[in-house]
């Protein structure tokens, strides 16, 4: 044990050693922990229920809406648009100053993005094919096909994101919260139809998204930007919440009339501001903390396969799920959320959804390697945030930011 000990000292010290010392730590930790947020979130609210031949999603925020508060400590995505608008705006920033046109520079982001999702549209499309040709019911299949594949809309919504980064990289957060603000004003005041709601899936992660390329100009360095964020955020949403009617769950919950997530409300919004609001907040004492061996070493291993566990996650609680029916209905994992004990015996079902995750990761965590970096004359490193591939590069030629090796790696 004290050598295992002490071999996990050794890498976390070479991590810690080969980082480049400009490098913002705090944006690796905010992506990391916003990744984990989305998994852990999912494992706990998504129960798949086994009911005589068929398995159906069902959530126990359907049955026990008093946990609602789950999803505001576990629903991170405007945290990871905050921190991707913030690192896209720099490395296009970065790619303009070395010459680097636009479309070279979004073909290697994109690329970066997509290469994981080959794997896991492979691999489900084989899987249903299997489950299809075995007989299995076909409420049953589609029910785990959406699961394992709902993580790719965010992946088309950030990849449009990225692409119009040059023309959203300087607009005000409160011109997409505006449409917003009105695209509910009239969903939801005067009848419009529901589809209209859809206009709110790019205006409403834009307004974290655009926050986060202000944050790349220095405009919310100041304490008070995130305490009027935070502040501003919360009291908002609790004002939509009581008195407006929107639902106090920040995540869908399978048969409520209204989700604030699918499409995105007002209430989605504002709740994502309130988290901007902490997490620049916080990021002086996330640097510090980031000065730790072990605990940057975690971060950035995180970084490094945060696009396969972010792809991977709904597979392996389906992985798990599958595998238990072998031994029968058991408790947290089949049988109806709709106890306090289902919520307690889910909790003892996370370390065996990690392990699962782990071979997951073991197998396909090769897809999320970028290619080896080409050689360069220049002895500079600058570090940068790839929201893409969300693993830290640090690029090793001033004339492109394309040009990069992972942390951890030697550099040339």
């Amino acid at each position: 044990m004290r050598h295992l000990a002490h071999r996990v000292r050794l890498l976390a010290h070479r991590i810690d050693t080969v980082t480049p010392p400009d490098r913002d730590r705090a944006v690796d930790a905010l992506r990391a922990f916003a990744i984990l947020g989305v998994v852990l979130g999912h494992w706990l609210v998504t129960a798949l229920v086994a009911d005589g031949g068929r398995l159906h999603t069902s959530s126990p925020l359907q049955r026990l809406p008093w946990l609602a508060p789950i999803s505001w400590i576990f629903q991170t995505l405007a945290v990871f648009f905050l921190v991707g608008g913030h690192a896209a705006t720099r490395s296009h920033i970065s790619a303009q100053a070395a010459g680097t046109p636009y479309h070279r520079w979004l073909k290697s982001r994109l690329s970066r993005l997509f290469k994981p999702v080959a794997a896991v549209l492979t691999l489900w499309t084989i899987a249903t094919t299997a489950l299809l040709l075995s007989g299995t019911d076909v409420t049953t299949v589609h029910t785990l096909a959406k699961l394992a594949l709902s993580p790719l809309w965010f992946l088309v919504v950030f990849a449009a994101l990225t692409a119009a980064t040059p023309l959203v990289a300087r607009l005000n957060p409160l011109w997409p919260l505006a449409v917003v603000l009105h695209v509910d004003l009239l969903r939801f005041g005067f009848g419009a139809p529901a589809a209209l709601g859809w206009v709110n899936l790019a205006a409403g992660w834009l307004v974290p998204y655009t926050l986060g390329a202000a944050w790349t100009r220095g405009e919310p360095d100041q304490p008070r930007a995130g305490w009027v964020l935070l502040v501003g955020g919360t009291a908002a949403t609790a004002g939509l919440v009581a008195c407006a009617g929107y639902p106090a769950s920040m995540v869908g919950v399978p048969g409520a009339s209204v989700s604030n997530l699918d499409p995105p409300t007002l209430a989605a919004v504002t709740f994502g501001l309130a988290q901007c609001g902490l997490a620049l907040l916080l990021r002086e004492r996330l640097r510090r903390t980031m000065r730790r061996p072990l605990a940057w070493a975690a971060v950035a291993l995180v970084n490094l396969s945060a696009m396969t566990i972010f792809l991977w996650h709904q597979t392996a609680l389906m992985a798990t799920t599958a595998t238990g029916l072998l031994c029968g209905r058991l408790p947290g994992l089949h049988t109806p959320p709709d106890h306090l004990t289902w919520a307690a015996a889910r909790l003892m079902w996370l370390p065996v959804f990690a392990l699962a995750l782990a071979v997951c990761w073991a197998a396909f965590h090769t897809y999320e390697r970028p290619g080896a970096p080409h050689r360069s004359r220049a002895r500079s490193h600058v570090a940068v945030c790839r929201p893409d591939t969300t693993r830290p590069h640090v690029v090793t030629d001033h004339r492109s930011s394309d040009q990069a090796t992972p942390i951890g790696a030697r550099r040339v």
